[in-house]
């Protein structure tokens, strides 16, 4: 399993919090260890400003650049932050 995040899983005064460290927290809490894959960049920008490894691959999977996304080891994916909760939340470890 491997989650997509910007560049951190740190709390962050945003309401609601950040949507990777969300996502991140809501894995590790359901029991999963997911490989992080950090997809520096900013993803309304034009592609050649978001060519990380991470970026291109989340490019790949979804059609997007956004993040956070979760590849899941059969190869389905989970986009965004609320979808990848409520997927841990249903689906512990």
């Amino acid at each position: 399993m491997k989650l997509y995040v910007c560049w951190g899983t740190f709390p962050t005064p945003r309401p609601g919090g950040h949507p990777c460290a969300n996502a991140y927290h809501a894995l590790k809490d359901a029991g999963h260890d997911p490989e992080l894959v950090r997809s520096y960049g900013f993803a309304p920008l034009p592609s050649v400003f978001n060519q990380t490894r991470g970026r291109r691959e989340v490019q790949e999977l979804t059609g997007k650049r956004w993040v956070p996304a979760l590849l899941l080891d059969d190869g389905a994916v989970v986009e965004d932050s609320h979808a990848i909760v409520e997927w841990a939340r249903a689906n512990p470890a």
